[in-house]
């Protein structure tokens, strides 16, 4: 009789992972299709755009065929789809440089200012969440919780108005309105240009993070351990930090993945708003441009930004959940025992 086989104990939440992983790769192939069939169906020529309005037609069209605009658009997009798989997100019309050297320095750039936003954002919504759910129902939780929806509702472009207007004007002088960053020096000795755009988003997406903590913090402490814990004798202090909070913060990681979702697009709004150096203002001056390479490139960057994200979050729910783990790991073990003895039995029913 042969031994057993020693099966090797694989995560949990692999399938499950690689599972989503093949779906958010497909969203990202359905919407790279969906942008670059858009993006040939603009108005103007790129030809034109990049010759000027008194170029001659005979010009217009050998530049269209140099630049492979005159194939047909499936035949266009397989071969964009070639190189992208390559690693080649192509050569930008406007600048004739790599499109993944613009994206590379500019996707920089946009991330320092999201995470200046995290970095700001995160602990903020904590406080405000916990300490309005403490005070729940009291003078401060209704005001406060009405001083954020006043918040929420303001749209993106009035707050960072409001704060070049509060900030930037002659007679109070305190931030630059424009945010020239200078390429030579590095990004962290340039923070003074980084602090409008942060405290834009920054109080665009807190409404939302603060009021999801409150909420979370809320069912918990309903909750019935927590009531167990507190006949116990266990101090207020203790329970809210230690025991309260970790199992809050599992609502919160997916409302922080949603908030970068929101962010990513609010952040293209900010970075045009103050002259930002980041994806938002390459991506705009590429629409005006008609720069198609440099168009479907940032695109696609920030559409497997927004999938990472997602996957990223998901994971983490997952594995600070116990009974989806629990749950995962059962069916996973179930199912490769039986498939392994089945496996075995095949050839001792074949054997003479």
């Amino acid at each position: 009789m042969p031994e057993p086989i020693r099966t090797s104990r694989l995560p949990a939440w692999l399938p499950w992972f690689l599972g989503r992983l093949g779906y958010g790769l497909l969203t990202a192939w359905v919407i790279s299709l969906v942008v670059f069939v858009a993006t040939q169906a603009l108005p103007s020529d790129p030809a034109r755009v990049i010759l000027g309005p008194e170029a001659p037609l005979e010009s217009i069209l050998t530049l269209r065929q140099q630049l492979g605009l005159d194939r047909p658009i499936l035949v266009q997009y397989l071969s964009w789809l070639a190189q992208v798989l390559r690693g080649d997100l192509g050569v930008s019309l406007d600048s004739a440089q790599p499109v993944a050297d613009l994206l590379f320095i500019r996707f920089g750039n946009t991330l320092a200012l999201l995470l200046g936003v995290l970095l700001l954002v995160v602990p903020l919504a904590l406080v405000i969440g916990v300490g309005l759910a403490l005070r729940r129902d009291s003078r401060l939780d209704r005001w406060g919780l009405a001083s954020l929806i006043v918040l929420k509702a303001t749209p993106g472009y009035l707050i960072a108005i409001g704060l070049v207007l509060l900030f930037s004007m002659p007679h109070f002088d305190l931030l630059p309105a424009v945010s020239l960053l200078d390429p030579d020096r590095p990004l962290w000795r340039q923070l003074e240009y980084l602090a409008l755009p942060v405290l834009a988003l920054s109080l665009s997406a807190l409404p939302y993070l603060a009021r999801l903590v409150r909420a979370s913090m809320i069912e918990t402490l309903d909750s019935d351990y927590v009531g167990a814990a507190r006949l116990r004798g266990i101090p207020e202090r203790r329970l809210v930090w230690c025991h309260t909070l970790p199992n809050a913060l599992v609502p919160a990681i997916q409302g922080v993945a949603l908030t970068l979702r929101v962010l990513i697009g609010g952040a293209l709004l900010a970075e045009v708003v103050f002259s930002y150096p980041g994806v938002g203002t390459l991506l705009n001056s590429a629409i005006q441009m008609r720069d198609l390479p440099l168009i479907q490139g940032a695109v696609l960057v920030i559409t497997l930004g927004v999938v990472a994200i997602n996957l990223l979050a998901d994971l983490l729910t997952v594995l600070l959940t116990p009974k989806l783990r629990t749950a995962r790991r059962a069916g996973l073990i179930q199912r490769s025992r039986r498939g392994i003895q089945s496996w075995w039995r095949r050839p001792a029913a074949k054997a003479p």
